[in-house]
């Protein structure tokens, strides 16, 4: 015996949500209702789910929206991180996802540093071309420009030579 089901949830070899599906009735019973997976398919519940997914088609729009014009000011322009380095342009420490983010921060444009994809930190100065994942369909390179901090924002490491102990007395 069948049932037939809407998936509130994308499930494996079954379909995506929103999904009118018909499965065995212990199945739905026994699996897809009690985990959340799916809903009875009855009129109520069919007009509730062509709701949610107009609201989600609108949500959706506007994302994609929001990430088009965040890619149109980030090709526009590059940036710049300056680091601490030594005279071999190596970086003391490494540049990361959170420090472009800070840097895009600065000049009005939030990301989550999570969407900056880098391989690597980057451990040397120069001019570097980072990924950026905006929305599941924008992606766009990042130009960021890393220099060496101004020479007095880095004070050079000057090794002195240990104290000498006090020799210790000797006992009679």
């Amino acid at each position: 015996m069948s049932i037939q089901v809407i998936l509130t949830a994308k499930v494996e070899h079954l379909g995506e949500e929103g999904a009118a599906v018909k499965v065995a009735d212990g199945y739905a019973r026994n699996f897809l209702i009690p985990q959340g997976l799916a809903m009875p398919a009855t009129a109520g519940n069919l007009r509730r789910v062509e709701g949610m997914q107009k609201k989600r088609a609108a949500e959706e729009a506007a994302s994609l929206a929001g990430a088009k014009e965040v890619e149109n000011q980030l090709t526009k322009q590059a940036f710049t991180i300056s680091a601490p380095a030594g005279p071999d342009e190596k970086l003391f420490g490494s540049v990361t996802a959170a420090d472009i983010a800070d840097a895009l921060k600065k000049e009005g444009i939030t990301i989550d540093r999570k969407k900056i994809v880098l391989e690597h930190p980057i451990r040397t100065c120069g001019v570097f071309d980072v990924d950026v994942k905006l929305h599941s369909t924008v992606a766009t390179k990042v130009k960021i420009h890393v220099e060496a901090a101004a020479a007095s924002a880095v004070a050079p490491v000057v090794v002195a030579p240990a104290p000498e102990s006090p020799k210790k007395a000797k006992k009679k």
